[in-house]
């Protein structure tokens, strides 16, 4: 969360469009140091909230194109609001893909440093593991994953029923058919993408579609892009409803992914994106998640279990992304799940 003094300097900022540090500095009640107003511009510039033109005294700042895709948010108190009362785009937003994501730095320099360190040690940690070692551990997390991501669908699978499960083919007492199917589904789709390193390299629509197949296999639902309308619980956003425009949306986020050098910002876009657009009838978050460790995976980065995500902290950062097209809650639980992975698994 960011602090009082940068709030409010982001306020005057907003409230005065271009400004210079002497503006703010003259502008803001707080009673801060001219040396500790222009650390907090930097910081604020670090974590893409500002922007500046101009060099020297003619240096100008104001509130960056990816302010409202960063600002962080309270996720506690954005839902202490009912879901009628909250104020929210109601409807896709078309100029987010192609416009507001494709200028966007996601992760500030802090937080980008510390990602490429976990990365450092995890290609640290796998040059010392034997094949046979890391392909257990590899295995691990792949239980793990899939555990975790059909609990947040609602699955009832315990951790150690679902290893029982992938591993001897031993189903639960008490639980559906489909509950397995779907805990069977995410191992085998996990593991067409270990036997295919390469295959979503670049990324693609159809290749999309390949991943969803595997994941809603015997699960009864429709293939390929849907042509109805959907509703998403919990929100009074309503995703795109016309096959063509999620067609279009889908190849939008591809180019953009595609075009991104970050690999964590190309996981990460990928989580938030599909889930957003919703190309299918169900299974969107589901596909969302193995995607983009797909994508992880093929560009030899540490792939995320999420195995410590509580699944409605995880369905929250979630919805305020659908309705303030928010990315700062979101991110927090990517960059924590991408440390535990490192720690834990390799």
């Amino acid at each position: 969360m960011i602090g009082n003094v940068e709030s409010e300097i982001i306020k005057y900022i907003q409230e005065n469009k271009e400004v210079s540090s002497k503006d703010i500095f003259e502008g803001i009640s707080s009673a801060v140091s001219y040396a500790t107003l222009k650390r907090t511009l930097t910081k604020l510039l670090d974590d893409n909230l500002i922007s500046k033109k101009g060099q020297g005294r003619a240096t100008k700042y104001s509130v960056s194109s990816s302010y409202g895709l960063l600002f962080p948010i309270d996720l506690e108190k954005y839902f202490e609001k009912e879901l009628d009362e909250r104020e929210i785009r109601e409807y896709y937003n078309f100029r987010l893909i192609p416009e507001i994501l494709t200028e966007a730095n996601l992760f500030s320099t802090k937080e980008s440093e510390q990602l490429d360190l976990l990365q450092e040690k995890y290609k640290q940690n796998i040059s010392q593991l034997s094949q046979v070692v890391y392909s257990k551990e590899l295995e691990r997390l792949a239980i793990d994953l899939s555990w975790k991501s059909s609990q947040i669908e609602g699955n009832t699978y315990s951790l150690l029923e679902t290893e029982r499960l992938l591993k001897d083919k031993e189903t639960a007492s008490g639980k559906t058919k489909e509950e397995a199917v779907m805990l069977l589904n995410h191992k085998d789709a996990i593991d067409f993408i270990i036997e295919n390193p390469d295959y979503l390299i670049p990324l693609s629509v159809s290749k999309i579609e390949d991943i969803h197949s595997i994941l809603i296999k015997e699960l009864g639902v429709g293939k390929n892009i849907r042509k109805r309308r959907v509703g998403i619980s919990g929100t009074n956003y309503r995703p795109l409803d016309n096959e063509f425009q999620i067609n279009e949306a889908l190849s939008e986020m591809c180019k953009l992914v595609n075009a991104k050098e970050s690999v964590f910002e190309k996981a990460l876009l990928l989580l938030i994106l599909i889930s957003y657009i919703q190309p299918f009838e169900d299974g969107n978050k589901r596909t969302a998640r193995i995607v983009s460790n797909a994508v992880l995976m093929n560009h030899q980065y540490c792939p995320i279990s999420f195995r410590t995500v509580d699944a409605v902290e995880y369905k929250k950062a979630m919805l305020i992304f659908y309705e303030q097209n928010n990315i700062s809650c979101f991110k927090e639980i990517f960059i924590e799940q991408y440390r535990f992975a490192v720690e834990t698994y390799f």
